[in-house]
């Protein structure tokens, strides 16, 4: 009787002493799903480094729970059933808290489907922009940083309009980037008062696609809607080579160094391109001084709205005071918007600070500010780009 009693008071002091003890450090893992190979093989890395700054910054800053934040990669390769294997290995295997990503719209849903669901994880794309992604029965657990085509769409449309360009030829990659890219063209276009004078699929991995630009020669003026490192290339290089196009139109898949690559660069000076852009201020000038320093590309496409992406999930994990993903999407709608004290790219420590006095906060980031409507969706900013020496250069807003 003697050594039980004694063992229930060596347990009864075990628990008091774990009650006073403070919680310990929870270690926090994000997963990242991009395509690292496939049709956007050159823009994902660049993409992955926005996010990973982020790491280092709140590592740097005192951690996050007052543990440490890692980032883990898998390639969905811009294919819905690769990026359901790799959403299987960082949300099953790795265990990840959220998920940073997909990139291409059928990546992100075919990922999401797959095993985000289920297990009730939070996707923050920084670069799906169909108008699907809207409509997806996601249990508001799916959100993006970059602005929708439906958008992107009416900003080009203005621009071309705005440029004397009447008529045009549009031809999209056969998923719901193209489709739905090329669905809110040709409506505001002609709406415009435009003409659409053809608009035809094309399906990714072809070698020649003569026969296709054979149906678009209607109009001079060729909208491709595809990506740098796969069929938008090709369609480009072929339809210099046919000679019966003069002006060139890309999205933001079409906006790589790739795309340049065994085409002759005054061939297709004055190219005109758009994409997800920021405006002005404090906040997207603290991100580019900060993503110069780090050694990074601070405005690679979509590589600020990666950052906000990151930054985002990590505020919204200290606010839900765990590692759990149970909370975090409403935790990630409190850190987004107003009411709050303003937090800026890099203020990590502030952030903390704040949240652990039980401040409101609301992030205002390198693609601007970031409010979430019902859907998950933000307004964002479309800006022009154009080739120019070889080169794309970023021209400014589409007002």
């Amino acid at each position: 009787m003697q050594k039980f009693k004694t063992s229930l008071s060596f347990a009864v002091a075990a628990a008091v002493f774990a009650a006073a003890a403070p919680a310990l450090a929870a270690d926090v893992k994000l997963g990242f799903i991009g395509g690292f190979t496939g049709p956007i093989e050159s823009l994902t890395p660049p993409i992955f480094a926005g996010a990973e700054l982020v790491v280092e910054q709140v590592n740097a800053q005192g951690g996050i729970l007052d543990g440490t934040l890692s980032i883990v990669s898998a390639d969905g390769a811009c294919d819905a059933t690769a990026a359901a294997a790799a959403a299987d290995r960082v949300i099953n295997t790795e265990n990840v808290t959220a998920v940073v990503g997909a990139l291409c719209t059928g990546e992100t849903i075919g990922a999401f489907n797959g095993s985000g669901l289920g297990a009730g994880v939070v996707f923050v794309s920084p670069a799906s922009s169909a108008p699907a992604l809207t409509t997806l029965e996601d249990n508001d657990l799916v959100f993006r940083t970059t602005p929708s085509d439906a958008l992107q769409g009416v900003k080009m449309a203005d621009l071309l309009l705005a440029r004397g360009v009447n008529d045009i030829a549009i031809t999209y990659v056969n998923n719901d980037y193209g489709k739905g890219f090329a669905d809110a063209l040709s409506a505001a276009f002609t709406e415009g008062g435009g003409t659409v004078a053809a608009n035809v699929a094309h399906e990714e991995g072809k070698a020649d696609y003569r026969a296709e630009l054979g149906n678009l020669v209607a109009s001079q003026n060729l909208v491709i809607l595809a990506y740098a490192n796969a069929s938008g290339q090709t369609i480009l290089r072929q339809a210099v080579e046919s000679g019966n196009f003069t002006t060139f139109v890309g999205g933001d898949g079409m906006v790589g160094d790739d795309l340049l690559t065994g085409i002759d660069a005054a061939s297709v000076e004055g190219l005109i391109a758009t994409r997800a852009g920021a405006p002005t201020g404090e906040s997207v000038d603290l991100y580019q001084q900060l993503a110069n320093e780090a050694g990074i590309e601070a405005n690679a496409t979509y590589a600020p709205q990666a950052y906000d992406a990151a930054f985002l999930l990590a505020l919204a994990i200290e606010k839900n005071g765990s590692g759990s993903r149970e909370g975090l999407s409403q935790a990630l709608r409190d850190v987004a918007s107003a009411p709050g004290e303003i937090i800026r790219p890099g203020e990590w420590q502030k952030a903390k600070e704040l949240i652990a006095a039980g401040t409101d906060i609301n992030y205002e980031g390198a693609g601007g500010a970031l409010d979430f409507d019902e859907a998950g969706d933000v307004e964002g900013i479309i800006v022009e780009l154009a080739v120019e020496g070889g080169a794309f250069v970023e021209k400014g807003a589409i007002e």
